[in-house]
């Protein structure tokens, strides 16, 4: 089945998720467009018009001082409150280890 065109499939769409990818890491200074491009394979028109609808959405933002890309704080506090459920549930895992384990 490999290679196999599902009928979900989507090049946009695809393409508009390995862009939000590639800010990662770029959380200070961003990174320029074409930059993006060439990182995600391709063209530079494709990145502008994605990057417009990232940043409507709110997942990344643009730099005034040099129009680079970045993500967005908001997905910086998404990423945090997933950390912060697991930290949660790591010690209710741990609470019931202890009630299991510890002796009567």
């Amino acid at each position: 089945m490999a290679g196999k065109k599902h009928i979900y499939d989507h090049a946009g769409q695809r393409r508009v998720l390995k862009i939000m990818l590639a800010l990662f890491g770029h959380e200070i200074d961003g990174i320029a467009p074409g930059q993006i491009a060439k990182a995600v394979g391709c063209s530079p028109g494709n990145v502008t018009r994605d990057l417009h609808n990232l940043v409507e959405a709110g997942i990344a933002e643009r730099l005034p001082h040099n129009d680079h890309a970045r993500i967005s704080p908001r997905m910086g506090q998404k990423a945090l409150a997933i950390l912060n459920n697991i930290d949660s549930a790591a010690k209710r895992v741990d609470e019931a280890r202890n009630r299991y384990t510890r002796d009567s």
